[in-house]
């Protein structure tokens, strides 16, 4: 690989930008780097949209050429709104499943490195905290669990806009009427709030914070990977 290939990678894996390398596996072929936001327009469109969708590198045959993909796409995380129960169980667990985990809460009472040690904590508004982390992305999921919509709220808005890969919120479906109200007020499609998860996570029958937590995390899982069991070899 060319010196300035890897060096372009590499900024866009800092920057949570996918891309993929595109190498002619020829003797002497030539290599070009695509990026997600590029790819519609590139004539292996179809096929790299699939790749950015899976994760997964690969060979594919195009006008009579056999081209290796190298695709490089963000590690996936998850950003909790609301330093509560749930998210003292769900974070350790999230981990675990190779996550990055990050809190928010500006309710410094709750936020504190001692009820989630090894955890990565903004206790600020959604929009500061958010303003601090790299930009939300299709490779992120969003969890809501506050229960105060001043703080719930904010965070919905911003992941829906970014298009994360789950968004998910807490509260019974007539807390979510409410909430589904005041997004569309905010200017968001009924598509963009059908996203929602809502009430959130799988209906396991769970009934304490940490049975919750593992409810949560299954959905999460779940939208990870949707894309994935539907993956080019």
């Amino acid at each position: 690989m060319k010196l300035d290939l890897l060096r372009e990678m590499n900024r866009e894996r800092a920057a949570r930008r996918a891309v993929i390398l595109v190498t002619d596996t020829a003797e002497g072929g030539s290599q070009r780097l695509v990026r997600e936001a590029e790819a519609g327009s590139d004539p292996l469109a179809a096929e790299l949209m699939a790749r950015f969708r899976s994760g997964k590198s690969g060979i594919v045959e195009a006008e009579g050429r056999s081209l290796f993909l190298t695709v490089q796409v963000p590690p996936p995380r998850l950003v909790v709104v609301g330093a509560v129960h749930i998210s003292q169980a769900l974070a350790p667990m999230a981990q675990a499943t190779d996550l990055d985990v990050t809190i928010i809460d500006p309710r410094t009472a709750f936020a504190t490195p001692e009820r989630f040690p090894g955890v990565a904590l903004l206790p600020l508004w959604p929009d500061d905290a958010l303003a601090q982390l790299p930009p939300l992305d299709r490779y992120t999921a969003v969890a809501a669990l506050t229960h105060d919509l001043k703080i719930d709220d904010p965070a919905l808005v911003a992941a829906l806009r970014a298009e994360c890969f789950y968004v998910g919120a807490l509260g019974s479906r007539k807390t979510h009427g409410r909430r589904v109200e005041r997004l569309t007020a905010a200017g968001l499609s009924e598509e963009q709030i059908g996203r929602i998860a809502a009430p959130i996570g799988l209906d396991i029958g769970a009934v304490s914070p940490a049975e919750i937590a593992v409810s949560v995390l299954a959905q999460v899982i779940a939208s990870l990977r949707q894309d994935r069991r539907r993956a080019p070899a």
